[in-house]
């Protein structure tokens, strides 16, 4: 549609994750929408993405480089997706099955070991279960999701990119 070289869309795809991450400093600092595990690891999701888009875009590889970074794009991608499904599918749990509430992230950080940490960032807590906020009745993570659909198609268009 666009003949772009696979620098300039690697650039536009890091441009888009930072956007990504300033949207969610936003929800975070201006409408104090206190971000969940399972969100602060959609977020390291997206600027590990972003990272790969980058260095795509400032190393301007040829060919070989370019499917190894689309490649390395669309995997960070797909972990992101993964943990977007993951917060979904505990915001649409039953009441009864959602997990129970730990402490937060700063006492979990401070106080438990990092394989415990972890642990609480990928399996998500009860809060990760609220819904702070819709649009077109879609929360988030759904967003989040789309996203990264979106960000790992872009990066899988760039295997067969010949600039």
């Amino acid at each position: 549609m666009f003949k772009f070289s696979a620098r300039t869309w690697f650039f536009l795809g890091f441009i888009d994750c930072v956007l990504m991450l300033a949207t969610g400093a936003f929800f975070q600092f201006v409408k104090e929408l206190e971000p969940c595990p399972l969100c602060i690891s959609q977020r390291l999701a997206i600027l590990l993405v972003g990272l790969v888009f980058l260095m795509a875009a400032l190393h301007n590889p040829l060919t070989r480089g370019i499917k190894i970074y689309a490649v390395l794009g669309a995997i960070a991608a797909l972990i992101g997706s993964a943990l977007s499904i993951r917060h979904l599918w505990i915001q649409n749990m039953p009441a009864e099955e959602v997990p129970e509430c730990g402490p937060g992230l700063s006492y979990i950080f401070e106080n438990l070991p990092l394989i415990n940490t972890i642990k609480a960032m990928l399996n998500g807590t009860g809060e990760c279960a609220d819904v702070l906020w819709t649009f077109l009745g879609v929360s988030i993570p759904g967003w989040t999701l789309v996203a990264f659909i979106f960000l790992g198609a872009m990066s899988l268009c760039q295997y067969s990119n010949k600039n």
